[in-house]
This record gives structure tokens, C-alpha cells and sequence, in this order.
């Protein structure tokens, strides 16, 4: 056949059969016809660039391939119907709470919570707590451990998509979802804050928190049975995205109204202070969310869950197993009030400064003056608010000594008298903080315990996330303090979602 003689209509070339690229040209002549079967590079075609055999997709933003599991994972997490269910169950609960919390304590403190409602923010608190680190659980193995076993995943790394992308990808899609479900869940203890507790059977009930709270939960639990029939949405999905959506505006109204129903003004029920302790809570629901995921990767749904539980239990306990031997000192009283002698050098900024420590009580051991004063916030040393501070030596009562520039600088211990310290700064200057009422004194510096400390430092610590305490006690919470919680927790969930990946990473799903 004559290579330059035009194929019969309806039949296909010998140079197209053997897959020469050029289209219905044929090749020149002298040309060797390529191997039946065997097909050539064609430069941009089909998404390859010239010379290379690797599809474009490898080259987008892995930010984007992560966004779009995300976004699957996050509506496959919201239509498993446990979360509906949880849901559901803690608005319950938070309402028993408000029946059940009577336990008539601190009546006489005031603050954001008084009286029972501190039992009922306890409560609360710990019930978001719970049903979170179970949502955690049960959403993280249907996204990710399901899929695995079910062989889905095969259809996401075969893309192809590394498995670290897909892995973050989930991750996202989780945190999101656990979000949506715990802001209805803190908006059902803000309304039970702000009804109070039942302690008798003459307080009287809340209007507009029981109209409002009923009317959000009566149109989203009906908006989304009609969807339902009408469109075949998901019912627990379009239940608890409308839940998150219609409380937050019921809150705001009740924000609005007084228990009278009169016009208030927005900040008057408006807690500050618990909202910042429920955001900080939500950090913690962020860990556990990765904690889930790096289960996922190896074990199923009812092990996934064991796990959560197991890390829940072991960052409430880690503090007394661990974190009391992570650093070692014992305190031999607590500052009851600090004067300066000289109003001007209260900062400690220069030697020679001079302050009077009054004490709660008597030492516990002998102080005597020669001794280096010690303090911080913490029974157990740590943090000290004096860190590097170093041992003082010499004779306190020789004035070349205490005047000595060159000494390095330290706190000591001129006078003491039962519960009355004169204490004065020495050597070459330094900024120190100044001892503060209920800080702790010590004689001697923090011991530190490495091994234990590493140990203590792996585990995530749950009540750097739970502020209840400083709430009841109407200790006011910092924005700072609140920037380094969500940094820890950042961190925390870092290394976790790192390990699913290592896990991952060599994990057979074929």
C-alpha cells in the first residue's frame, strides 16, 4: 500500500492503527512505522508536558486537592445520623441541667456565675466535653477508617493525590463538622446560664429563653423534615446546619429581651467570659478531632472511639501522674501582701530594692536571713516567677556584700520574723516580677525531671483548655492567655495530624 495514497472512507491508515501521532497525516517517507500497540508522547496533549509522563494534576496546589476532601468530608460527617442524635441528646441534657444542679453553693460571691449556676456551668461544660470527644470518634472512622475498609479510598489516591493531602483533607473536613456541632451545643448551656437553675419551686421560668429556644429547635427540626420529603435532603445534615444556624439568632434575641420581656441592651445577660472558656473548649475539641483521625488511620470505629476515650482520661490525669513529679519543690508559705520600703523602686529593676513579704502563715521550715527567696504562682515551682535567678552567698549583714555590682543578681532574705520578710535585691541588675499576693515561697530553686517532663509534654493537657475554674472564681481570662491556649492547641493538633500521616503513609488499602 502507497504510503501517500489517502486510506479508503471508512477505514483507518496504517499509521493511525500503529498510533503515529501526526493526525490523518501521513508520515514521510523513510519513516519506520512504530511498533503496533506502541504509542508516542504527544507534547500538551491530554494535560503532559513535553518529555514528561506525569499527569498536570501533580502539579496544582495541594492547598486545593486538601479543600476538596475537606468539602467531602465535611458533608459525609454531618448526614451520619449520630451526630443529629448527640446533638440532640446534650440540648437535652442541658436541660435537666437546669433542674438538677441545686446544690445552693457560693451564694455569696458574685460574678458571671453565682450561686447553683456554677454546678450548672460545671455540668454543662463537661457535657459539651463528653459528646464532643464521642462525636470525634464516630465521625473520624466514617470518613476515613470506613472508607478503607470499604475500598472508597482507592478512589482518592488513585487521582493521583498523595496520601498526607488526603489525610489533612479529612482532617478539615472533621474539625469542620465538629465545629458545627458543638455551636449549637455551647449556645443550649448559654441559655441554661441564662435561665438559671430551679432551686425551688418559686423561681420563676424564663420567657423569651424557652420561646425562643423552643420556636428555633420547632422550625429547624421542621424546616428539615420537609426538606426530607420534599427534596430527600439529609435529615440529621440539614437538622443540625439549621440548629447551628437558628440558635446563634435565638440567642441573640434573648440577649435582647429581659426575663420580663422588657428591651435590654445587648451586653447586659451577655457572658464574656464563658464564651471565651467555650472557645477555648472548642480548641480542645480541635485535638481531639485529630487524635480521631490518627486512630482512624489503623483501627475501626469501636477501637477509634477507645482510643479518644483513653486520651480524654489520660489529659484530665496527666497533671497528678505526671505533672507533679515534672517538677520537684515545696513551698514553705504563701505572700499574704508585698509593700515596697520605696514606693519609686517597686520593680525590682534595680539593686538595693527593698520589700516587705507579709506571710498567710508561718513557714513551714526556718527561714533566716542569708536565705535566697524564691516565689512563683505554683505549689510544685513552676513556672517561677524568678527564673534563673541564682543562690545568693555571702553575709547579709556585710554591706559590701549586698552592694557588691559585680555579684550576680539574686533576691535574698535580710530579716525574718515569724511572718514578716524583709527581702532585698542584689548583684548586677535585673527585671524581676514582683512577688504578688497568694504566690508561693520557696528557699530553694525548681528541680526539673526531664524524662517525666517529655512524658507530660506528649500527652495533650486538657485543663490548659478548662477554664471553668478561673470563671467560678471570677478570675478574669486574658485575651494573651487565650492566644497561647490556641497556639498549644495548634501544636497539639499538629503533631497529632503529622502522626496520621506517618501511619497512613504505609498503610494497605488495597
Amino acid at each position: 500500500m502507497d504510503r501517500a495514497i489517502p486510506p479508503t472512507p471508512g477505514t483507518l491508515a496504517p499509521w493511525r492503527i500503529h498510533g503515529f501521532p501526526g493526525g490523518d497525516t501521513p508520515p514521510p517517507a523513510g519513516m519506520p512505522l512504530p511498533v503496533p500497540g506502541q504509542v508516542r508522547p504527544c507534547p500538551r496533549e491530554r494535560g503532559r508536558d513535553p518529555g514528561r509522563s506525569v499527569p498536570r494534576i501533580l502539579s496544582a496546589p495541594m492547598l486545593l486537592q486538601a479543600l476538596a476532601i475537606a468539602r467531602n468530608a465535611f458533608v459525609e460527617s454531618l448526614r451520619q445520623p449520630v451526630v443529629f442524635v448527640l446533638v440532640a441528646l446534650c440540648g437535652v441534657l442541658q436541660l435537666f441541667n437546669t433542674w438538677s444542679s441545686a446544690f445552693s453553693m457560693g451564694l455569696s460571691e458574685t460574678g458571671e456565675v453565682e450561686g447553683d449556676n456554677k454546678m450548672l456551668l460545671d455540668v454543662g461544660l463537661g457535657t459539651i466535653f463528653v459528646i464532643a470527644m464521642l462525636l470525634a470518634g464516630f465521625i473520624a472512622t466514617s470518613v476515613l477508617s470506613r472508607e478503607i475498609q470499604n475500598r472508597t479510598i482507592l478512589m482518592v489516591i488513585a487521582k493521583p493525590i498523595s496520601r498526607p493531602v488526603v489525610v489533612v483533607g479529612k482532617y478539615l473536613g472533621v474539625a469542620g463538622s465538629l465545629l458545627v456541632a458543638t455551636l449549637p451545643m455551647v449556645i443550649f448551656l448559654l441559655m441554661g446560664v441564662r435561665h438559671g437553675v430551679m432551686s425551688t419551686a418559686a423561681d420563676e421560668l424564663d420567657g423569651p429563653v424557652l420561646v425562643f429556644t423552643l420556636t428555633a429547635a420547632a422550625l429547624s427540626l421542621g424546616l428539615a423534615a420537609w426538606s426530607n420529603f420534599y427534596y430527600g435532603w439529609s435529615f440529621g445534615q440539614t437538622a443540625v446546619v439549621l440548629l447551628a444556624v437558628s440558635f446563634p439568632l435565638a440567642y441573640v434575641c434573648v440577649l435582647g429581651l429581659g426575663k420580663a420581656w422588657s428591651p435590654q441592651p445587648l451586653g447586659t445577660d451577655f457572658k464574656p467570659q464563658i464564651t471565651l472558656a467555650a472557645a477555648c473548649l472548642a480548641m480542645a475539641v480541635l485535638v481531639l478531632s485529630a487524635v480521631a483521625t490518627a486512630a482512624s488511620t489503623r483501627l475501626g470505629q469501636v477501637m477509634t472511639i477507645v482510643v479518644c476515650a483513653g486520651v480524654f482520661l489520660a489529659s484530665l490525669l496527666s497533671n497528678h501522674v505526671l505533672g507533679r513529679f515534672a517538677f520537684q519543690n515545696t513551698p514553705v508559705a504563701r505572700v499574704a501582701d508585698v509593700e515596697p520600703l520605696d514606693p519609686t523602686r517597686a520593680d525590682l529593676r534595680q539593686p538595693g530594692t527593698i520589700l516587705k513579704v507579709s506571710l498567710r502563715e508561718s513557714p513551714t521550715r526556718p527561714v533566716r536571713a542569708g536565705d535566697t527567696f524564691w516565689y512563683g504562682p505554683g505549689p510544685g515551682g513552676f513556672p517561677m516567677s524568678v527564673g534563673g535567678l541564682a543562690g545568693f552567698e555571702g553575709d547579709p549583714t556585710q554591706t559590701v556584700t549586698l552592694n557588691n555590682p559585680d555579684a550576680p543578681a539574686t533576691l535574698v532574705i535580710t530579716e525574718a520574723r515569724d511572718r514578716d520578710l524583709t527581702v532585698r535585691s542584689v548583684g548586677r541588675p535585673a527585671v524581676f516580677l514582683p512577688p504578688e499576693a497568694d504566690d508561693y515561697v520557696f528557699l530553694a530553686p525548681t528541680r526539673v525531671r526531664p524524662l517525666v517532663l517529655g512524658a507530660w509534654a506528649v500527652i495533650p493537657n486538657m485543663h490548659f483548655f478548662w477554664l471553668l475554674d478561673a470563671v467560678s472564681q471570677n478570675v478574669e481570662i486574658k485575651a494573651g492567655h487565650v492566644g497561647l491556649v490556641l497556639v498549644y492547641g495548634l501544636f497539639q493538633a499538629g503533631a497529632f495530624l503529622a502522626l496520621a500521616v506517618v501511619l497512613f503513609q504505609k498503610r494497605d488499602v488495597g
